[in-house]
């Protein structure tokens, strides 16, 4: 790709995420409720809810242009590839890091994909339940590679991140948006103790993310 080729994508790129971050407040009006952690320019590891394929859209968004340009969201490629278009968005202006979710075709072991992007400064967002949650639960078990990422880089503040509403928005299977007031809340930051074993990591985890979940009225 020619360097002039290389400049049109980039700039393709930085349009199409101005106008999905126009988008996603026109159709969500989304509030971020910075609850713990304060919005600074801190290497981090956000931990979300996971209910809605807008999800990462939606916590990428609402953080502040100068997190923004620096998070990458953590995304399945089997989604993300399956066509042009949403290659496009995945790898240009979102710069997932792109996990294959199947053990017999990756090629890549997803915590060293993890790892290599906070290696090389990136914060990241991350979905622990590993897939969509359409149950009456309000988190799945966490899966382990959140406890792996943090083994290895014990440094970088994991912050719970709590997405509501967005489900109502984009019901699994629809493709055109229910306007919804929408809120993310950020949590404040927890780290992986020294000598904590898996389980004990990950049942804390989960809870710092469960109790940002607002409550609702009888």
């Amino acid at each position: 790709m020619t360097l002039a080729l290389r400049g049109l994508k980039a700039l393709a790129a930085l349009i199409a995420g101005q106008a999905i971050v126009l988008f996603a407040r026109l159709v969500t009006a989304p509030r971020a409720v910075w609850a713990g952690s304060d919005p600074v320019p801190t290497q981090r590891i956000y931990f979300a809810n996971h209910t809605s394929n807008g999800d990462f859209v939606l916590a990428w968004a609402v953080l502040p242009p100068a997190l923004r340009e620096r998070t990458r969201p953590v995304a399945a490629s089997d989604y993300w590839l399956k066509s042009r278009l949403r290659a496009f968005a995945g790898r240009d202006v979102f710069r997932a890091v792109l996990i294959d979710r199947n053990p017999e075709t990756r090629d890549e072991d997803p915590v060293e994909k993890m790892v290599a992007a906070l290696n090389e400064g990136a914060s990241l967002i991350i979905f622990p339940e590993g897939g969509r949650n359409m149950g009456p639960d309000p988190l799945l078990p966490f899966k382990t590679g959140i406890y792996h990422v943090a083994h290895r880089r014990p440094d970088v503040e994991l912050v719970p991140t709590w997405i509501e509403n967005l489900n109502a928005i984009l019901p699994k299977g629809e493709v055109i948006p229910v306007p919804l007031l929408c809120t993310v809340t950020y949590g404040q930051a927890v780290h992986l103790k020294d000598g904590e074993d898996k389980d004990a990591f990950l049942g804390r985890a989960a809870q710092a993310l469960r109790a940002l979940k607002p409550e609702r009225p009888e």
